[in-house]
């Protein structure tokens, strides 16, 4: 099985590309995001998956780890192809899929071609206790945050302190700012960042943290 290419990139389509390993070019699929970062004439590296069927093999490359760990835990869930899977992570980052999975937000999956209300909800009850790993320097480049590794491992362990004190408040919070008209995405980050900053907070003090957190972004 491949696992990884390196070589020169040939071309680019819509959802493929051709990367150019020694004088062989290799078809591989990949997402809007990845081939977004791909610059023909130039040298890259993808992380490949390699999909045997009866009549076919097939490449889906990746550019970071992160997006090849949840290409792989998407497709366990049934109805979840590789193409519905690529069209998935053309819409969403790593990041943007493990809060969409965790905040329970049927809405941001639909965005993606071939994803219906149905699938949609399958997705996410499915993957409700799946943890998709990234290593914690990559999330601080992903949510662009100036944060050290400990900084990060320190707050998201406050997260969980908080959390297992009172599993219903930071849900009850996340509810309540949906309920005054915000997104549950951007309700479930706002609330999570409050709680970064106050662990010990009740509801009450989550969403007042959190709509201060709106307010920054007006």
């Amino acid at each position: 099985m491949i696992a990884k290419l390196r070589g020169v990139v040939d071309s680019t389509g819509e959802d493929f590309c051709v990367v150019d390993v020694n004088g062989v070019g290799y078809l591989v699929f990949a997402s809007a995001k990845t081939l977004g970062k791909l610059v023909p004439g130039a040298e890259t590296t993808l992380l490949i998956e390699t999909v045997v069927r009866e009549d076919s093999i097939s490449l889906f490359g990746f550019y970071d780890a992160w997006e090849k760990e949840w290409f792989t835990t998407l497709t366990k869930v049934q109805g979840v192809g590789a193409k519905v899977c690529l069209a998935i992570l053309s819409v969403l980052t790593p990041l943007q899929l493990a809060q969409a999975v965790s905040a329970q937000d049927k809405n941001s999956f639909t965005r993606a071609s071939g994803v219906g209300p149905k699938l949609a909800a399958r997705i996410v009850t499915e993957l409700k206790d799946k943890i998709v790993t990234i290593p914690v320097t990559d999330m601080a480049k992903e949510m662009n945050m100036e944060m050290t590794p400990q900084d990060q491992v320190n707050s998201y362990e406050d997260v969980l302190a908080s959390q297992a004190g009172d599993p219903n408040k930071m849900e009850d919070a996340i509810s309540a700012l949906v309920n005054l008209g915000y997104q549950r995405l951007e309700a479930y980050k706002a609330v999570n960042q409050a709680a970064l900053q106050a662990p010990d907070a009740d509801m009450g003090e989550l969403i007042k943290l959190a709509l201060r957190e709106f307010a920054k972004k007006d």
